[in-house]
């Protein structure tokens, strides 16, 4: 059975309609945030090229699992944009809309008269979130743009890894998902702006830039000092000790001393007090100069303990440690557990389905997972007939390739 919307007393964005058009994968993820917490996401997608997550990953009897986490809460539809019969109906679909999301190259949606002063023309308080490589404009505007390149270009992979070694980029869509934060941010301000003016405008979300805004003050310790960020590996140059360290079962913990009480828990616990009142030792700045010094305690006693008997005397000396999990562990791991942070969805393909839960809790107007991702264009018929389109329309827009 077709998925319906919650009622309206329901979560809050309830009656905020979504078009997600995009692919791959920032567009897309700030829809799927949008719907988690009750916005009707209607997803586009070519009729005979479907969103390219569908095939991204394992699948199951043939199911994309990616796909059913980022088309969960969507309900889809098919249509050819480049065609007459797809661009009149999509009109027709942003003038019932709130925002449209797009990730096509800068002058795609121009191209086929879908731009900004066609969609504003039918719905003058429509949001357009156009997610891109490198925005809209600029010299690099028109070059295809993914998410590892802009892991590269903002100095993610230039810090990240070991001094001696090649820099890093991430093994899963980093650039992609901070920046689909951010589009969802992003919408949420434009309609907040719409609110008090009423009419709609264009966001402009380019991959490049959310990550370099998480990479912290990098620009400004250039501009004023010439610093460059070096290659640390799992060390900071801000505090230590700072880093992974292997247990005697052969298993690993993280341990953070940002905190100055923090670093000396630490020290007392390892039996390394007397490190303690070095001159250095004050600083986290000085001590992440010695670092070779309090790797060498920590680590050589972590090494002589077992990670549960590791995390039991870090937990009782009131100092902060983690054990380093892979998704064996997140799935049972208690503290994820209490939170429902994977939870169960109930899927007509697949049946019980894990994944994560919405982003946060809210107290009052919780999100929720509602359906995990649909077939494509499994909604079609149904989102175009509550448009108003006929047996007869549809059969014309079939006939033309459209649907």
């Amino acid at each position: 059975m077709t998925p319906h919307l919650p009622a309206p007393a329901g979560p809050p964005l309830t009656g905020l309609r979504v078009l997600d058009l995009a692919t791959l994968f920032a567009g897309p993820l700030a829809a799927t945030l949008l719907g988690d917490f009750g916005a009707e996401v209607v997803k586009v997608e070519h009729p005979r090229r479907p969103d390219p997550s569908r095939g991204h990953g394992p699948s199951k009897d043939g199911i994309g699992l990616w796909w059913k986490v980022l088309g969960r809460n969507k309900r889809t539809v098919t249509l050819d944009l480049s065609r007459p019969g797809g661009r009149t109906t999509l009109l027709r679909l942003a003038a019932t809309a709130d925002v449209v999301i797009e990730n096509f190259r800068p002058g795609t949606l121009e191209k086929w008269d879908l731009g900004w002063p066609e969609l504003s023309a039918v719905n003058p308080r429509l949001v357009l979130a156009r997610v891109t490589g490198f925005g809209q404009f600029g010299p690099y505007a028109h070059r295809p743009g993914f998410g590892t390149l802009a892991e590269a270009m903002s100095g993610f992979a230039a810090i990240t890894g070991e001094p001696d070694a090649p820099p890093t980029l991430p093994p899963f869509g980093l650039a992609d998902s901070i920046a689909g934060l951010a589009t969802a941010y992003a919408v949420m301000t434009a309609l907040a702006a719409r609110d008090r003016t009423g009419g709609g405008q264009v966001v402009d979300m380019a991959l490049i830039e959310p990550i370099l805004a998480v990479l912290g003050p990098q620009p400004t310790w250039y501009d004023q000092l010439g610093h460059v960020q070096p290659r640390t590996g799992n060390r900071s140059p801000n505090n230590a000790p700072r880093g992974t360290y292997r247990t005697a079962d052969g298993t690993w913990v993280a341990v953070s001393a940002s905190a100055q009480s923090i670093a000396e828990r630490v020290m007392v616990l390892v039996g390394r007090p007397d490190l303690i009142d070095e001159p250095w030792f004050a600083s986290g700045e000085e001590r992440a100069r010695h670092a070779d010094v309090l790797d060498e305690a920590v680590g050589g006693w972590i090494a002589r303990h077992a990670r549960t008997d590791v995390l039991a005397a870090f937990e009782k000396a009131e100092a902060a440690v983690a054990p380093v999990q892979d998704v064996r562990d997140v799935m049972t791991d208690p503290q994820y557990q209490a939170l429902d942070t994977v939870t169960t969805v109930d899927d007509p393909e697949l049946g019980p389905l894990r994944m994560q839960n919405v982003l946060f809790r809210l107290s009052a107007t919780p999100g929720a997972i509602r359906w995990a991702g649909r077939p494509h264009g499994a909604d079609t018929e149904e989102v175009l007939t509550e448009l108003g389109l006929t047996p007869d329309d549809l059969a014309e827009l079939r006939a033309e390739g459209a649907l």
